[in-house]
């Protein structure tokens, strides 16, 4: 283990009708726990990133496991010497993944799992597959996969708008999504479903989860991740990839060296301060 911080990351869609009494009671347990992070709760379902000691977290997970709306929720974990959340938040959202289609429901409809060996068997046997990038722009930046479709967005909102842009003969076409932990892809699923596409999959677990379970083999980089990590690497440690203090931007080794990088001031992507636009973990 290479700390003594428990970092875990997880969600689930499920209908949620008692937001304001949940929020407080999370609110509650979270911080007697000592937990930092975030719990997102909305009417969809719920999505956590949460850090502290192996028994606060067991705490928590315990608590969900009594409510069966919640139990069995799959957890991505890693390990860090220092806590890398500032606060503890329990918001409510209209959405969990916020896409702004609201008969979008993942819950009830979403397209089929494929396992991360069965994936990276396909990459092995070099079988004829669009491997599509869900994330925002500046993730795809710090790694992706091997060949991965770019969508160039700058938010999830925009995904919607970017796969009508996707040529016809992709719809017929085996096509395997993925994101980080897997949210984003089960909704984008459910987006790419109703757009015609008969043929999707997403990794089960995502980014992390195929790194967990595989290893790096297909991958080009590191993962971006929304903590004060910043970035991990296939064997889910902390790299060197930085964040830019005024525009939120993920910086290699190589463009930390940049002239334009200031910490505090400017970066590449910053300098011109025209093009500044905060990340968010859409």
């Amino acid at each position: 283990m290479a700390g003594h911080i428990v970092n875990v990351a997880g969600y689930r869609f499920v209908a949620i009708d008692d937001r304001d009494r949940l929020q407080a009671v999370l609110r509650s347990l979270c911080t007697d726990l000592g937990l930092k992070g975030t719990v997102l709760l909305a009417s969809e379902g719920i999505n956590f990133f949460l850090a502290g000691p192996q028994a606060a977290i067991e705490g928590f997970t315990a608590y969900l496991e009594q409510d069966e709306r919640f139990r069995g929720i799959p957890l991505k974990t890693s390990y860090t010497d220092y806590q890398p959340f500032n606060r503890m938040n329990v918001r409510k959202k209209n959405e969990i993944i916020s896409v702004g289609l609201d008969h979008i429901n993942p819950a009830a409809f979403t397209g089929p799992e494929i396992e991360p060996r069965a994936f990276k068997g396909m990459l092995d046997r070099g079988e004829h597959v669009h491997i599509l990038d869900t994330r925002n722009d500046y993730e795809l930046r710090v790694g992706t996969f091997d060949n991965a479709i770019d969508l160039n967005i700058r938010t999830f909102r925009a995904f919607p708008e970017a796969i009508a842009r996707l040529p016809d003969a992709m719809k017929d076409e085996p096509v395997v999504m993925f994101c980080t932990g897997g949210i984003r892809c089960e909704k984008a699923s459910a987006i790419m479903l109703e757009a015609g596409f008969t043929n999707v999959k997403q990794l089960k677990g995502g980014i992390l989860g195929y790194f967990e379970e595989v290893g790096g083999e297909h991958w080009d980089g590191d993962c971006f991740v929304f903590d004060q990590r910043v970035a991990v690497n296939p064997a889910l440690e902390e790299t060197e990839v930085v964040v830019c203090f005024a525009c939120r931007e993920p910086l290699s080794v190589q463009e930390q060296q940049s002239p334009d990088y200031v910490i505090g001031t400017s970066c590449p992507y910053c300098i011109d301060r025209g093009n500044m636009v905060p990340i968010t973990d859409e």
